[in-house]
């Protein structure tokens, strides 16, 4: 993908910068936003809170047992514990600069070849772990489904967005797919003028296919990401107990991830405003008052954007050094 070493050592340095302004670009341009979190979480539960750090952590675990299965059937011996801080690195990639995950598979990609994993296989496992996410992500919505039916919650707004999302989480890892059937002078025109692009998709159509013929590692990884949205939406479940709420975490679970589907298809950097609002009505329309709906969504924010932001900002430096 990047043959020349000078060539890599450029693309870290540049994609470096552009990471670090763009994560201070976000913190500061949503300062009032961090500072109402640390309001917040100064009057909340503080065991409850302490959950919520624990159920986050297991997020990044789930994510990185994904990457360290993946090298175990290609017998490649990493450390598990060196892809922990991988994982924290990776979301911030993919958040301070949205992209459609693009961001965060340069950089996985860019940190891996670093660890002397080969570029093919980098390209294999970001494969398995696109199909797996995205497999993940239509069980959760069409689980969400099931649930707002059950609480006669469910819209017909809501049944066209998910429907919308369900599109897009079929076309994305088919595209992925079908790029290995293709050849490089396949792939559209208009793509290959653009280099880091283009060095992506060629990548796709190199990856090795046996990781994806492997039906238990491919399984795996999708319980494993369907365990982070879990995980996800346990935190927003946390959020409410410890302002006092009462409530299921089966009312929890499909506001998250509808607000998420909502997030995903939005063009906002971060779906900052579009998930907060999403989430606040969803749990409004389960019964949830407005006020502590909105309080648990910005607690969540914090934990799950807010404070990974600082540590992803400097794992990421410490990654592509």
């Amino acid at each position: 993908m990047f043959p020349a070493k000078t060539k890599g050592h450029k693309f870290r340095s540049w994609f470096l910068g552009i990471l670090l302004l763009a994560g201070v670009i976000a913190a500061v341009t949503h300062l009032g936003e961090i500072e109402h979190f640390a309001k917040l979480a100064r009057e909340a539960r503080p065991m409850w809170l302490l959950v919520a750090l624990l159920l986050q952590f297991g997020t990044y675990v789930c994510t990185a047992l994904v990457w360290k299965r993946a090298l175990h059937y290609v017998n490649i011996r990493q450390s598990f514990f060196s892809f922990v801080p991988l994982a924290f690195a990776k979301l911030f990639a993919d958040q301070a600069l949205p992209s459609g995950g693009a961001s965060g598979i340069s950089f996985f990609i860019a940190a891996l070849k670093r660890r002397g994993v080969p570029t093919d296989l980098c390209m294999a496992m970001m494969l398995v772990s696109l199909v797996a996410y995205y497999v993940a992500y239509l069980i959760v919505a069409l689980a969400s489904l099931a649930l707002l039916w059950f609480y006669h919650a469910i819209h017909i707004w809501i049944l066209l967005l998910v429907g919308l999302f369900c599109l897009v989480a079929v076309a994305i890892p088919a595209s992925a797919l079908m790029l290995q059937h293709w050849s490089k002078r396949a792939i559209p025109k208009l793509l290959t003028r653009l280099p880091n692009v283009r060095d992506l998709l060629q990548g796709f159509t190199q990856a090795p296919k046996h990781l994806l013929r492997n039906r238990s590692l491919v399984v795996t990884s999708i319980l494993l990401y369907v365990a982070v949205f879990l995980l996800d939406a346990a935190t927003l479940w946390i959020m409410l107990l410890a302002i006092g709420q009462d409530v299921s975490f089966l009312a929890a679970f499909p506001s998250f991830v509808v607000s998420s589907i909502i997030a995903t298809l939005s063009p906002i950097p971060l779906g900052i405003g579009i998930f907060e609002a999403s989430s606040t009505g969803m749990l409004s329309a389960l019964g949830i008052p407005v006020e502590a709906a909105l309080t648990a969504t910005l607690l969540l924010r914090g934990f799950t954007l807010w404070l990974p932001m600082l540590p992803g900002l400097w794992l990421a430096r410490r990654e592509l050094r």
